[in-house]
């Protein structure tokens, strides 16, 4: 048969097996004499959108399902096709409005459903999207995808319970998938179930041992759990396996070396996740208390200052710089952040002890005084450092005789 002789379904079914066979050029070239043989041939331009589509042009694809749409107002898949290359073009809006139709010419059509619950969780229409899952779960869609993502954005609102029942269905139709392991173990962290949470980041690093997420979740709670060492042992191969953003498992690994007494390598990792995102605030902070550790008063005053530039809210580093600014002699300087620090957490009962302490050493008795019984007054303990807080008090009021 010479070319002539084919008709334009002649020329789709051969555009359709060279689409299948990834012939994509083929496939554009068969599918655009369809068209030119057949010019209302909606789905001959839908299927050329496809192949537009997988080849990337974008707005190629776009103009195809357009003229599908218009020879075929009633045609439910071009929509549905549109509405994913919309979502690819960042036009999250027309892609809802897509959906929307898809669902409404066609409302058994799971994938519909399943796309636009997707492009809702983005949105964060969360019970658009539990609702549009439910749908794709009752019209059967293939798979563990709706269970999964339904279990992600229940999570997202809360609903853990509801988020576990949907991981465990998923598990159970995708024993092997490390990444349902993982989501699961996040939401049982989240219900302070560090047990079951462990247990998933472990089945995860079992079917996956190259999974990065999970090593640096289960090194988190590792550490959490009191077991730095363990902690550092899994964000180190988190690092390893370049995990991202990878500033995060260095901060981490900072605050579980800190916990040993390994304040120098505590710096090494706080100073390598700064120099990834120079404004990380908590590795300015953890810097800064292990350098304290060390004794390194102006650099952790330099650490504390930055925390504060970065974060000017951030009570306890207002507190760390009075301390250090304490045993540096600035008395005045630790007066301020300490007033800062009561000023942002007034129930801080440490931090009234602390003032206390530099009023005393400043000689301003009755300032003393006042923070010492706020202090108790706040449930602080009766012994600090082997010295009753009461008999201070006693003391000091002698003294303002």
């Amino acid at each position: 048969m010479t070319d002539n002789e084919r008709t334009a379904e002649d020329w789709f079914a051969q555009g359709n097996n060279a689409y299948a066979r990834g012939n994509l050029d083929d496939a554009t070239r068969d599918f655009t004499m369809a068209i030119r043989f057949k010019s209302d041939y909606a789905e001959a331009f839908n299927y050329r959108g496809l192949v537009n589509e997988t080849k990337g042009d974008l707005d190629s694809a776009i103009k195809d399902f357009d003229e599908a749409i218009q020879i075929n107002p009633e045609y439910a898949v071009a929509y549905y096709d549109r509405g994913k290359v919309r979502i690819l073009k960042g036009d999250l809006k027309g892609a809802l409005t897509d959906y929307n139709k898809a669902i409404y010419l066609n409302p058994d059509n799971a994938y519909a459903y399943f796309n636009r619950g997707l492009l809702r969780n983005q949105i964060n229409d969360l019970e658009g999207a539990i609702g549009d899952y439910d749908e794709a779960i009752r019209l059967k869609l293939d798979g563990a995808e709706a269970y999964i993502n339904r279990g992600f954005a229940r999570s997202r609102k809360g609903d853990l319970d509801g988020a576990i029942n949907d991981y465990n269905e998923a598990i159970r139709l995708k024993p092997n998938n490390a990444e349902i392991y993982v989501r699961r173990g996040i939401a049982h962290y989240r219900k302070s179930d560090l047990l079951s949470a462990l247990a998933d980041y472990n089945d995860a690093i079992r079917l996956k041992s190259d999974y990065a997420d999970a090593y640096n979740l289960r090194g988190c709670l590792r550490g959490f759990k009191g077991d730095p060492v363990g902690a550092i042992n899994d964000l180190t191969k988190a690092i390893e396996l370049n995990y991202s953003p990878l500033y995060e498992p260095y901060s981490s690994s900072g605050l579980a070396r800190d916990e040993t007494g390994d304040f120098d390598g505590a710096i090494l990792d706080y100073s390598e996740a700064i120099r990834l995102k120079s404004d990380h605030v908590y590795a300015y902070f953890g810097r800064g208390n292990a350098r304290k550790a060390k004794g390194d008063i102006d650099g952790a005053i330099a650490d504390y200052t930055e925390t504060i530039h970065l974060k000017p809210g951030y009570a306890d580093a207002y507190f760390n710089r009075g301390i250090v600014r304490r045993a540096k002699g600035d008395l005045e300087g630790a007066i301020a952040d300490l007033d800062l620090a009561i000023r942002l957490k007034p129930d801080d009962a440490l931090a009234y002890y602390n003032r206390g302490n530099v009023w005393n050493q400043k000689g301003a008795y009755s300032a003393a005084i006042a923070d010492y019984q706020k202090y108790i007054d706040l449930g602080g303990k009766r012994i600090v450092d082997y010295v009753n807080i009461q008999d201070v008090i006693r003391i000091l009021k002698t003294k303002l005789k």
